[in-house]
């Protein structure tokens, strides 16, 4: 009984070191996204998309109406899905909009991670009613 609870217990430690935050600022592995791309998870359907940083285009724009804000979107298919938000500022929180499928979420966006130039990474975890997704991009065009 006793050797089974120090199984568990240990189980337990694993999970909870391996599973750290990666933006803490003091993981080993900050510095690697662990999905280049979009990952989706829909909570409802349990259904999951993912798509890679190359099929995506990042757009920074510096200067616009909204100020400095971001759109991503599926270069195939930019008319069906992207994302739009101000979050750009590292460790701020905020509203976006994402459309997949024709179909629009307004989310929850934190930005844990920003560039300021082309070839510059941005990451952002978005949650709403029901989904979670995260993305990983590089800044492809700077306006």
């Amino acid at each position: 009984m006793k050797f089974t609870l120090k199984i568990i217990l240990l189980l337990v430690l694993s999970i909870a070191v391996f599973s750290c935050d990666n933006d803490d600022g003091n993981a080993d592995n900050q510095n690697v996204c662990n999905y280049e791309g979009f990952t989706f998870l829909d909570t409802q359907n349990n259904t999951q998309t993912l798509i890679a940083e190359a099929d995506l285009t990042t757009d920074f724009f510096d200067t616009s109406s909204n100020g400095p804000e971001v759109e991503i979107y599926q270069t195939a298919n930019p008319g069906d899905f992207w994302f739009v938000t101000t979050v750009v500022a590292a460790n701020t929180s905020g509203t976006g909009s994402l459309s997949i499928g024709n179909t629009i979420h307004t989310v929850n966006v934190t930005c844990q991670r920003t560039g300021t130039g082309v070839g510059d990474e941005m990451r952002f975890d978005i949650t709403g009613s029901g989904l979670e997704a995260e993305f990983c991009v590089v800044i492809d065009v700077f306006h």
